[in-house]
């Protein structure tokens, strides 16, 4: 397993909180990074290249007075359809953002200019076909996106993905998919990544730029009420089942959306709420700073009980069994 050495002494939880599309902005990335584990948002959160630019400043000024908070990272989509990758990228490399993650595309060109400056480029992946291509564009970490994670997500266990990933994949490899537990954190890394990501979890919090009622519909959600489908933006993703009613759709008879178009993503995500199958384990919409503690102190029990002997219950119920 690798954790990026300029990362490893800043962190306090092998955990990124994801970056979210219309939800993750400067406030949850501060907080996050503040109680150590990294803090991202998509450069498309902000509607121009200038206002992504002008996030950043207010990020890094926010951070340089914090000299014991984790990096921050940015999401980049690299698909044809988005007209503003190349400015987004020349924002990203002047402001030598420590960790870009790309998504749709894994493009050598992307990682070269990253790199340049020292930075880090972590991509995301729904299947091994993928992953061996954002290898051979030289990224330094795979984020596996596995079944029943939010937004766009794939189809596979993460037990099948996450050694197929390393059986070739040196490099650091983060898992994605219905975490929203310290505990569950503890089972990523057992599993074999070397970070978990948690997107779902980070929009219920305070800090989120999530709409209140969207908040509260993932307390009131359960594994059952997320619906897998292309039809939203035209590439497969979770979606809250009473969100897409609530906006007029049948649920089990979504029209065809055709290709994905990022000019329209905004417009398909702004009342069709995007949630991982993790929202069962959610309950409250607490201030990220109480949420990180949470998760800490949790993945630390949670590592502790994995460390003690795992035969000594068995043995005793054995002994037990034999009287």
């Amino acid at each position: 397993m690798a954790i990026p050495e300029k990362f490893r002494n800043r962190l306090r939880l092998p955990a990124i909180a994801a970056p979210m599309f219309l939800t993750s902005g400067p406030d949850l990335v501060v907080e996050t990074c503040r109680a150590g584990l990294i803090g991202t948002f998509p450069s498309l959160n902000q509607r121009t290249s200038k206002g992504y630019g002008e996030w950043l400043e207010q990020i890094e000024e926010r951070l340089d007075t914090l000299p014991d908070a984790a990096p921050y990272g940015v999401n980049l989509i690299v698909h044809k359809s988005n007209p503003r990758v190349e400015a987004d990228l020349k924002v990203t490399v002047d402001h030598k953002v420590p960790l870009v993650i790309t998504s749709l595309g894994a493009v050598r060109d992307v990682v070269d200019a990253v790199h340049s400056y020292g930075g880090l480029v972590f991509h995301d992946v729904i299947n091994r076909r993928h992953a061996e291509k954002a290898a051979e564009a030289g990224v330094d970490g795979i984020i596996a996106v596995c079944a029943g994670a939010g937004g766009h997500a794939g189809t596979m266990s993460p037990f099948a993905l996450i050694p197929e990933i390393a059986s070739f994949f040196s490099g650091t490899i983060v898992l994605s998919g219905a975490i929203s537990t310290g505990r569950q954190i503890a089972a990523a890394r057992m599993m074999g990544a070397d970070f978990a990501y948690l997107g779902t979890r980070f929009i219920a919090t305070r800090e989120s730029m999530a709409a209140d009622a969207y908040k509260e519909m993932i307390i009131a959600s359960s594994a059952a009420d997320v619906v897998y489908t292309p039809a939203i933006s035209g590439v497969n993703a979770n979606f809250l089942r009473p969100s897409i009613a609530a906006a007029g759709l049948d649920p089990d008879n979504l029209p065809d959306h055709g290709k994905m178009d990022m000019s329209n993503e905004s417009r398909a995500w702004k009342n069709v709420w995007s949630a991982g199958q993790g929202v069962g384990s959610i309950s409250a919409v607490p201030p990220v700073a109480e949420l990180c503690k949470d998760l800490i102190s949790e993945y630390r029990k949670a590592m502790e009980e994995a460390a003690e002997d795992p035969f000594q219950d068995l043995s005793a119920r054995s002994m037990r069994l034999m009287a």
